[in-house]
């Protein structure tokens, strides 16, 4: 099994960049894929970006392309997204996600997330 535990939300300037963490736990973490999702105030939780196992494979939700870079460091059992750009619309909590399967990840059928992080991007 897997715990998440993400970080390095908080206040920033519309144009600025952030980049959240997710620290996971378990012995087994470079055989999940990874993905990040975030929920807007009165939304529903959207995807944002996924990570296959390897690193080698990424994919983006339109609203996100060439703004924000989703990476990860096995040795570290960590996922990263870096937000670069930032508008007042990705306001929202961020939260990671792991799975076996990669297209659950995209989907959001996922069997482990985090608790989240909260991003305010202020205008």
């Amino acid at each position: 099994q897997v715990q998440l535990v993400e970080s390095g939300g908080g206040l920033v300037q519309a144009g600025g960049s952030l980049r959240l963490s997710c620290a996971a736990s378990g012995r087994t973490f470079s055989t999940y894929h990874m993905g990040w999702f975030r929920q807007a105030p009165g939304k529903e939780r959207d995807f944002v970006a996924a990570i296959s196992w390897s690193g080698g494979d990424t994919y983006y939700a339109d609203s996100v392309k060439g703004r924000f870079a989703i990476s990860r460091d096995n040795a570290k059992n960590t996922l990263y997204l870096q937000m670069n750009s930032l508008k007042p619309e990705d306001t929202a909590v961020y939260y990671c996600a792991a799975d076996k399967i990669y297209s659950a990840v995209i989907a959001g059928r996922i069997n482990y997330w985090g608790k989240g992080t909260l991003v305010t991007v202020s205008s």
